[in-house]
């Protein structure tokens, strides 16, 4: 389902695959989506798999995301300096 159809009221602890193919500019929009398989009642392993195409406007939106998380981890004293090539498949 898309990121924001599913960003309300769903607690999906039935699925440990979650797959990402739409990017949204905010990351946390994309953390909820995770966050929707790790409930209370989930008992496997949650697996995250991002798919993005390289060379397209998703590079930008990658960036744009990484530099969010860094601008917030700061902003709690939490930077642990991730980097988008860590976020890429391929």
């Amino acid at each position: 389902m898309s990121l924001k159809a599913g960003s309300l009221g769903l607690n999906m602890v039935a699925a440990s695959h979650v797959i990402l193919l739409d990017l949204w500019w905010n990351p946390s929009a994309e953390d909820q989506a995770i966050d929707r398989a790790h409930r209370i009642g989930q008992t496997r392993p949650v697996t995250v798999t991002r798919v993005t195409i390289k060379d397209t406007v998703e590079d930008r939106m990658l960036l744009l995301q990484e530099e969010k998380r860094r601008m917030v981890a700061s902003a709690y004293g939490e930077d642990h300096g991730g980097t988008v090539e860590a976020l890429r498949l391929g």
